[in-house]
């Protein structure tokens, strides 16, 4: 095929693995040489093993040639020189599906799946705290204040497929594990790659009662949130569908606000533009809404806007001390940003979710003296 003949969609390279970076649980960070380049690239392994120096790999090169938002991350399609096994999962359930890179997996609710039995019998969250992200790196200080509050408290991710597909990318997932701060996985939708995968966020949510055991869900979007500048294209739209996923349930959705006073972007000052459509026109049911205490013109700015979109009269907005989150991360040693930006340039991004933890720990606490009352 000639070059004039491509459409261009999808920009492919040869390389060869020259190191290996950095190892986490389901991926590899690679050193690269494309010609007389040295570059990254990601290998996810639960799709095409380990590498070793010297392979020869299919790379696509879209995104980091597009100059997009994927951490400067080639990703490796194809490894030569192995000859191909039949895949040793039992599952019937195809992620990925339609694509070049479609497999298959076992999903909590298929016929086969041994949990499949608790998943069915379970249709109710009866109250159980779920704490609703719009972005990624809200999961951190949610959980930590969670696990800094009430240690013993069982916590699952279930993570949606409206950014990062592979949950074997984020770092901070990986992190947060090995720091004891998050106790189990749930891939949804096109995700894949978590301690258990789920056809759609309501049986994910439920799986996390039932399979992984939890007494508090955080479920959002992986890294790399989609933004156009446009009232309803952006991928965090989708935390009002999750609240409403949550209420359906009969959960008790806990949702962070993006709050920023560090961005200089004015639709994201204060109370982000996107929060404010999710949950001021996308959200159903009713929520919690996470607000941290802070210094009083910033507090009094917040609920205006919150007030000005009906949020406050739909929804139940909260106060809380979001501190105990943050404590915790520095205690355990995990680093979390967002948007480039660390606690100390963004405090209120992080306190939010922080906050977010803790109210669902008080809900927790609550629920539990109504069932022993």
């Amino acid at each position: 095929m000639s070059n004039s003949d491509r459409s261009g969609l999808l920009e492919t390279e040869v390389g060869v693995v020259v190191g290996v970076e950095q190892e986490r649980p389901g991926a590899q960070e690679l050193v690269v040489r494309i010609r007389d380049r040295q570059e990254r690239a990601l290998n996810y392994t639960h799709l095409l093993g380990r590498l070793e120096p010297g392979e020869r790999v299919l790379l696509n090169t879209t995104a980091v040639r597009a100059g997009l938002g994927t951490g400067g991350y080639h990703f490796v399609m194809e490894r030569s020189g192995q000859d191909r096994k039949e895949a040793d999962t039992p599952g019937r359930i195809v992620k990925l599906r339609y694509t070049p890179l479609q497999f298959r997996c076992r999903s909590v609710e298929e016929q086969d799946s041994p949990y499949r039995e608790a998943v069915a019998a379970c249709d109710e969250l009866e109250g159980m705290p779920v704490i609703v992200t719009g972005l990624h790196s809200q999961i951190a200080p949610a959980a930590a204040a969670v696990k800094a509050m009430r240690p013993e408290a069982r916590i699952a991710y279930v993570m949606t497929d409206t950014a990062a597909l592979p949950l074997a990318f984020s770092r901070l997932v990986a992190a947060l594990k090995e720091a004891g701060l998050l106790d189990a996985t749930i891939t949804v939708g096109q995700a894949f790659g978590g301690d258990y995968e789920a056809v759609n966020v309501f049986s994910g949510l439920l799986a996390a009662r039932a399979v992984a055991g939890a007494e508090v869900v955080i479920v959002g979007q992986g890294p790399g949130n989609v933004g156009t500048e446009t009232e309803w294209g952006f991928g965090a739209i989708a935390q009002g569908e999750h609240v409403n996923a949550a209420g359906i349930l009969g959960g008790t959705a806990i949702a962070i606000p993006r709050i920023s006073f560090a961005d200089s972007r004015p639709r994201h000052h204060g109370v982000s533009r996107q929060f404010l459509v999710a949950l001021g026109r996308v959200a159903l049911t009713e929520a919690l809404v996470s607000v941290p205490a802070m210094q009083p013109e910033r507090l009094e700015l917040v609920q205006r806007q919150l007030d000005d979109e009906g949020i406050t009269t739909k929804h139940e907005v909260l106060v809380a001390r979001g501190e105990a989150g943050i404590e915790a991360l520095a205690a355990h040693g995990v680093e979390v940003k967002s948007m480039g930006r660390s606690v100390e340039a963004d405090p209120e991004f992080f306190l939010a979710a922080g906050a977010a933890g803790a109210i669902a720990v008080e809900r927790l606490r609550w629920t539990k003296n109504s069932e022993s009352d």
